[in-house]
């Protein structure tokens, strides 16, 4: 067998030079995008967005913005919130949203979301950045999302537990379905992942 070997031309030096220079180059702004990504949410201390002056962060490290006020008082862990929600994962990425107004206990709720909620009026609209030990944990359960996340939530209206729970039994006494409109409290109507709730 014959084998014919082909003489390459030789590469000239400034061309190796330069090949270098540009590996150089991009490594260092690959490791540049990478640290600031890293260091995007711990350093700015004002969640995925930046230094918003508006972003105000609580004791616990929620991290909240009013988008729109609302008025009137407060819910509390006794309450039942109505409110339309969207959670998005880090990256943007929308893992659950509310088809309808969702009933959930407040008290039932994953911690960030539970003072989140505290914090509005009947109305407003919030967005809410919760670190991981403030939504679902290191440990999340089935089919819940692991990290940090962030909701858009609207609250609707607001409820004692009591009121509802009077409610049911009047709707069952009569021959009623019972319960609220729009599911059971804390469920999770259009997903497979309960909403804020535990």
């Amino acid at each position: 067998m014959t084998v014919t070997a082909v003489p390459l031309q030789p590469v000239k030096r400034s061309y190796l030079t330069w090949l270098w220079v540009g590996i150089v180059i991009l490594l260092a702004a690959a490791f540049l995008l990478a640290r600031q990504g890293d260091d995007y949410w711990t350093k700015s201390q004002r969640g995925w967005i930046g230094t918003d002056s508006d972003i105000k962060t609580t004791a616990s490290g929620l991290q909240y913005k009013v988008l729109a006020p609302g008025t009137g008082a407060h819910p509390t862990d006794s309450d039942v919130a109505l409110i339309q929600y969207e959670g998005k994962l880090r990256s943007g990425l929308t893992f659950d949203k509310s088809k309808q107004p969702t009933p959930l206990p407040v008290a039932r709720s994953v911690p960030g979301f539970s003072e989140g909620l505290k914090l509005m009026n009947k109305g407003a609209k919030y967005r809410f950045w919760l670190p991981a030990k403030l939504a679902y944990g290191a440990s999340p359960p089935p089919g819940a999302p692991a990290g940090d996340l962030v909701f858009d939530v609207e609250l609707i209206e607001f409820l004692p537990q009591a009121v509802l729970d009077q409610y049911q039994q009047q709707m069952g006494g009569i021959g009623g379905a019972g319960g609220p409109p729009g599911g059971a409290p804390g469920g999770a109507p259009g997903g497979d992942v309960a909403p804020p709730g535990q």
